[in-house]
């Protein structure tokens, strides 16, 4: 079963939104659109973990992890390699943790606004991304990677109804 816990730990993030249903529905669509899909038949929790924060927190967490000293919309963190997903089974505890998502309110709303899109979407948007990452995607490794990504987040974005991401050129 896939399971996604949602935080909001900071930041100016819209109250009449359902912040962990979103999550939750952007996680699994993302996960059911690779060919990690049977990873939510397994006999053990599969567990993702969404932070809503602000700015100063993901640009500390940039800055440390990624040595990019400034916020960004989205970061993940995974807590396996991509390799090892097709061979997880259950764990001592009864769960295996994917990773984690942490969102930058400030950049993430600005961002939304500036594509004309509503704060849900663009962030229903990011953490479809930020799953893949915890997937083993990645967009910066090379143009066969990134295109292969972008394809992938179009057509996961289109299932839960939100605009192509990369119409005007990218997120």
């Amino acid at each position: 079963m896939l399971i996604t816990e949602t935080l909001i730990a900071a930041g100016p993030w819209p109250p009449e939104t359902d912040w962990p249903a979103l999550a939750s529905a952007a996680v699994a669509a993302a996960i059911a659109a690779t060919p990690h899909a049977g990873l939510a038949a397994r006999n053990f929790d599969l567990e993702t973990s969404v932070r809503l924060s602000d700015d100063a927190e993901v640009q500390t967490l940039n800055r440390q992890f990624r040595h990019k000293d400034k916020p960004t919309n989205v970061l993940s963190f995974p807590m396996m390699e991509a390799v090892h997903l097709g061979s997880l089974s259950n764990s001592d505890d009864g769960e295996a943790l994917l990773g984690d998502i942490v969102l930058a309110a400030e950049t993430t709303l600005s961002e939304a606004s500036a594509k004309g899109w509503t704060a849900a979407d663009y962030v229903q948007h990011l953490i479809v991304h930020g799953t893949l990452h915890l997937l083993g995607y990645d967009h910066e490794t090379g143009d066969h990677e990134a295109h292969q990504m972008e394809t992938l987040e179009r057509s996961i974005c289109a299932r839960l109804g939100l605009p192509d991401p990369y119409a005007d050129g990218g997120a």
